[in-house]
């Protein structure tokens, strides 16, 4: 099996092998960070997700069928890989059955012991977004790095605002950690598949909030109720376009996100400000997001720059595109 990932050691071995029996969902192949250019493939539980922007090549194929028979997986999804997310329609994003066995159209995969909801047939995604599951763990051990926690323990839970939430991945970390959780989409059908997400760990989703609405609009409303919380989470998706708040794109208007959601972070309370925007550099949007704060009348006093995982290894020919910092705010 370390054959099939020559730049894979320890731990990363030990994942990409199967053989980490709490995560079942992780990415197998990383392109050229991976001495393969031009493709991906993902294990999602029982299933192979193989991504490319060309068709497959012989080598590529030989390269699926081995992952496939060492994982003993059920079957390949493949889908055309299209980084102009905006121009995706559902049906030209949904992956098709390469070989082997159909999945069904909802089935669990495992991450940190916790289930999620995940489908071939929902559009450019699956229900979950692999690269962020180290950020998923620190919510859930309550912990970004040594002594620096995401919420201070105190009297009652904390209250956590995950804003673009999608189907609330982070919200069931949160709430896992204890914390009382307000989901936010503009989707009713990713908030239901959050609820689901929520019963698949054993949390029941009416002790939670899931709000429909648009992201700008709802902040001021909070604000203007003086509603505080203990982390917001901001993980927009590159473009997005509302009819309540228009045309977002992340590389334009980041910083007026932040501006507006620091306004309901409390005092030393945390921001969680994500971007996988290719086309915004790590210093820009650094750049953006302390403005935004600073625009807001706030000030960071303690920081991390989260990395992408180790199953998305950068190189020179594969660069990082994943943006994650977490604030502390006075």
């Amino acid at each position: 099996m370390s054959s099939l990932f020559p730049t894979s050691r320890g731990a990363l071995l030990k994942l990409r092998s199967g053989r980490n029996q709490k995560t079942n969902t992780y990415r197998l192949i990383h392109g050229a960070a991976d001495d393969r250019d031009g493709l991906y493939v993902d294990r999602l539980a029982d299933y192979l997700l193989v991504q490319s922007e060309h068709p497959l090549t012989e080598a590529q194929q030989e390269t699926v069928q081995a992952l496939r028979g060492a994982l003993k997986s059920k079957g390949v999804y493949y889908k055309r890989l299209n980084r102009q997310v905006q121009k995706i329609n559902k049906t030209t994003a949904s992956a098709r059955l390469l070989m082997g066995l159909e999945a069904p159209e909802f089935f669990n995969g495992t991450e940190h012991h916790l289930k999620y909801r995940i489908s071939f047939n929902e559009g450019y995604s699956t229900g979950l977004f692999l690269d962020m599951r180290e950020n998923r763990g620190r919510l859930l051990n309550n912990l970004i790095e040594p002594g620096f926690p995401v919420f201070e323990r105190g009297v009652g839970a904390p209250k956590i605002l995950n804003t673009f939430s999608y189907t609330c991945s982070l919200s069931v970390c949160a709430a896992r950690a204890g914390a009382s959780t307000t989901s936010l989409d503009l989707s009713q059908k990713y908030l239901e598949w959050g609820r689901e997400n929520f019963r698949l760990n054993q949390l029941n989703p009416d002790d939670h909030d899931f709000i429909y609405g648009d992201t700008f609009d709802w902040i001021k409303r909070l604000a203007k109720r003086g509603e505080l919380y203990d982390l917001v989470i901001l993980d927009p998706p590159t473009f997005s376009r509302s009819k309540v708040s228009g045309l977002f794109q992340a590389k334009r208007d980041y910083g007026r996100l932040a501006k507006a959601a620091s306004a309901l972070v409390r005092k030393n309370g945390m921001l969680l400000a994500c971007c996988n925007a290719v086309t915004l550099s790590p210093s820009s949007f650094k750049n953006e997001v302390r403005r935004g704060i600073r625009d807001g009348g706030r000030k960071i006093v303690q920081s991390f720059q989260a990395m992408q995982p180790a199953d998305f290894p950068a190189s020179q020919n594969e660069p990082a595109y994943l943006k994650v910092s977490w604030l502390r705010l006075n």
